[in-house]
């Protein structure tokens, strides 16, 4: 069997070309272009701005980074724009369900798309059911619920449970309707983190963000598999703040940026896909980055970083400075992140298993299209259980590194595709090209792997052990199974 086996772009152009009238349940039967660029930022900032800006801020800030945190932002958002102007240039190509697992498929081969796919499967999910609880948490010290049902001292956190049903409902029934209800919650926290940045301003003391780098400081506390790879690889003696902190913190501060890939994934439902996909990308990495380090700058100001509270550091800096009841604004807002940054995961994991099931690499039924809704209805409610059950039962917070290394090993896979697509398929139509290819593609695939070894020994093992795991289950199915194993000149 091939496993390196590339799936040809005629192919995949011409499934997005299959007649939307074709009978129920065809694997190649396309999904419906609903949506525009707005549509599109709004799904991406509604992943985007979530749980990295209303707690990563504190943990990082007083961990590792100090006020200059917000350098740590601006250096995960430069990796991530690098990725998206990747992103760009092949969802415009190739507007098609799947977003990095598909690219893989027609440029690097099957075995690479099948990893890629587990692994954005992995992102997904976890995101999901992390935030899914955090949602619960918040929601229960806002309107003091009780704690045997709500946030994480329940046996079964059944308000992570709830969520996670309800936005799947929403996410089955459609497209559109999932928009909506995203954008009006985007227009919300994006309110709120502009309130935060302006009313926060006020508050701001030049004594608190002295000196904006602390200086580096030993930490012996920290050994073994707890270690970022990198000082395990080279022998430096683990440290806190000073540069290499502030490098640590990007790397843990990246899982903020993550998911905007997202936005690729609903490529085949663009309308005008060569537009609107870049605009989409681009446009929400600008304005998630300039919300990050507004609201970084601010609320290291407003507390000095070793005071900061890692739970809700927002929230808290109100209260510290006396503004008590902007706190619950903030709470209110973490809620309306949360719930958008859920209901993405969700339709993201339906539109890759979508296409997985579609090339055959998971059973084809997975990529059957409802007829009234229009979504990927089986994938996408199957996919909404599964989340829902590890919501309500495994505490998930320590696994937010895994989402991060899952996120920048798709953004190296993207990188590479880029100049290995110019190559093979000079002729392709590109709408969107990535400048000064393929230095910028190699620039940022090199900027991800380095981020991935700031990232703990425990994380990589973690992320090894998943990838084995998606191995073995294509080597049992997908690579038999696939519809290239299936033609007549397959060996």
């Amino acid at each position: 069997m091939k496993i390196t086996r590339t799936k040809p772009v005629e192919d995949v152009l011409a499934q997005l070309a299959d007649d939307p009238d074709a009978e129920e349940g065809a694997p190649g039967r396309r999904l419906r272009k609903r949506l525009g660029p707005i549509d599109l930022m709004g799904f991406g900032i509604g992943i985007v701005i979530g749980t990295g800006i209303f707690t990563l801020t504190g943990i990082e800030a007083k961990n590792h980074a100090g006020p200059a945190v917000t350098i740590s932002f601006v250096i995960a958002g430069a990796v991530s724009l690098l990725a998206a102007l990747c992103y760009s240039e092949l969802a415009s190509s190739v507007p098609a369900a799947g977003s990095a697992y598909t690219y893989a498929y027609a440029t690097i081969g099957e075995v690479f798309a099948w990893i890629i796919g587990w692994d954005l499967v992995l992102e997904f999910a976890l995101g999901a059911a992390v935030v899914a609880r955090g949602w619960s948490g918040y929601l229960q010290n806002l309107f003091d619920l009780p704690t045997w049902a709500f946030g994480e001292d329940a046996p079964v956190n059944i308000g992570a449970v709830a969520i996670v049903l309800v936005l799947g409902v929403i996410a089955v029934v459609g497209i559109r309707e999932s928009a909506r209800v995203t954008n009006v919650l985007v227009v919300i926290k994006v309110a709120v983190c502009l309130f935060v940045i302006v009313a926060g301003a006020f508050f701001v003391k030049s004594a608190n963000l002295t000196p904006f780098v602390p200086q580096s400081q030993p930490t012996p506390d920290v050994s073994g598999v707890k270690q970022p790879l990198g000082e395990v690889l080279f022998g430096i003696a683990p440290s806190a703040f000073g540069f290499a902190g502030v490098l640590t913190a990007a790397a843990v501060v990246f899982f903020a940026y993550t998911g905007f890939e997202a936005v690729a994934n609903l490529g085949e439902e663009t309308r005008e896909p060569a537009r609107d996909l870049p605009l989409g990308l681009l446009g929400t990495l600008g304005i998630a980055t300039v919300l990050y380090v507004g609201v970084s700058f601010v609320v290291t100001g407003m507390v000095r970083y070793d005071k900061l509270d890692e739970g809700a550091p927002i929230a808290s800096a109100f209260d510290a400075v006396g503004a008590g009841w902007a706190s619950n604004l903030v709470s209110i807002a973490a809620v309306a992140g949360l719930t958008s940054v859920i209901l993405v995961d969700i339709v993201a994991m339906g539109r890759i298993g979508f296409a997985m099931g579609r090339d055959g690499l998971l059973p084809q039924s997975v990529a059957q299209v409802h007829p009234k809704f229009g979504t990927p209805a089986r994938i996408t409610a199957g996919t909404t259980i599964l989340v829902a059950v590890i919501a309500g039962l495994v505490p998930l917070t320590e696994l937010a590194d895994l989402v991060s290394i899952g996120t920048l090993f798709a953004f190296v896979v993207v990188s590479i595709a880029v100049p290995v697509l110019r190559r093979t398929r000079p002729e392709l139509k590109r709408p969107f090209r990535t400048p000064w290819s393929p230095v910028l593609p190699i620039v940022s695939a090199l900027a991800c792997l380095y981020l991935m070894t700031n990232l703990a020994v425990e994380t990589w093992l973690r992320f090894l052990a998943w990838m084995l795991l998606g191995l073995l289950v294509y080597g049992l199915y997908g690579r038999r199974h696939a519809r290239l194993a299936q033609l007549p000149d397959d060996d």
